[in-house]
């Protein structure tokens, strides 16, 4: 969203101490499901290469001092490069000193949750298309309408394994799920084809969280916020709620932690028009972060689907 004014008193905003950017990166991992689920791997400014495996080596039964079959596996080398993400907040000088109502901690909330939520969108959904064409999970030409199945033939039971089946008989594998908070009243009250609970709770994990982790059919699931998006290029009003598939195929990666600069001196863009932040007497806080993703093949993933929006 453009900045429209800066934030003085009245807003309760505050500053930022040096001492909590790490902070900031603890929250963005908390809150990003993609994340939670994926693989990270080691991310420098020249980015990485990640070896996919193409082929596998093969082996076969042989008698007595018969020949043995030769076989061999191959990979590939991808690449996968960093991406900058960035956020300004813009506050007058009185707020700096007064720090009211402990704004500290909400700034670094807000700017977790907005770095998270972009990372999540580009990654799901390939909005801005930060990482590439097609780099992102909704690039999948699997679906299922979640409601497709009545209850009597099953339910939402009946619409995830139509996923699973998906995937397995496309010789893929499922071993997790990222689903739309929107959709936890929908699983809550399905049940599985023995009347079992079809989405349970994970004991582990404290639920009051941003992200809910349990299991579903047996494999890691987490409902999120905000990971529905319109599904592009479609003349219906359809949805992409949720995802299933192999998250091991997805690896991310990031540069360092999340940097920040403060400046009194720079002009910044306020309702369109540069405003110096000297004159006004402002103080601009700039947060950045560089992301890698690689999706290895859209394929690999299901995409569930409503023709509402979430």
């Amino acid at each position: 969203m453009a900045v429209t004014s800066a934030t003085t008193l009245s807003d309760f905003a505050g500053f930022i101490k040096p001492e909590m950017a790490e902070q900031y990166f603890q929250e963005v991992r908390k809150r990003s499901v993609v994340q939670q689920t994926s693989r990270q791997v080691p991310l420098g400014y020249a980015g990485a290469e990640v070896p996919v495996v193409t082929t596998k080596p093969t082996a076969a039964w042989v008698s007595e001092a018969g020949q043995k079959p030769a076989s061999k596996g191959s990979m590939v080398l991808k690449t996968i490069s960093p991406k900058k993400i960035a956020a300004i907040a813009i506050v007058s000088s009185e707020v700096v000193r007064a720090n009211p109502g402990n704004y500290v901690n909400i700034f670094r909330e807000d700017i977790a949750e907005a770095f998270a939520m972009a990372f999540d969108s580009a990654a799901l959904h390939g909005v801005a298309t930060p990482f590439g064409a097609g780099n992102y999970i909704g690039a999948t030409t699997k679906e299922v309408g979640i409601g497709t199945a009545s209850q009597a033939n099953g339910g939402i039971f009946a619409d995830v394994n139509a996923g699973l089946a998906l995937l397995v008989n496309d010789g893929r594998r499922l071993n997790g799920f990222v689903l739309d908070a929107t959709l936890e009243p929908d699983f809550n009250s399905s049940v599985d084809n023995t009347g079992r609970p079809l989405f349970v709770d994970s004991p582990l994990i404290e639920t009051a969280g941003p992200i809910r982790a349990g299991r579903l059919l047996g494999r890691n699931a987490f409902f999120g916020e905000d990971v529905s998006a319109a599904v592009p290029a479609t003349t219906s009003t359809e949805y992409h709620v949720g995802f299933g598939g192999n998250f091991l195929k997805s690896v991310w990666g990031v540069v360092g932690g999340i940097s920040y600069d403060i400046s009194t001196q720079a002009s910044v863009t306020i309702n369109g028009s540069l405003v110096s932040l000297f004159e006004n007497n402002l103080v601009a806080i700039r947060a950045e972060a560089e992301y890698g993703w690689l999706c290895n093949d859209p394929e690999e993933y299901v995409a569930f689907t409503k023709t509402t929006a979430a």
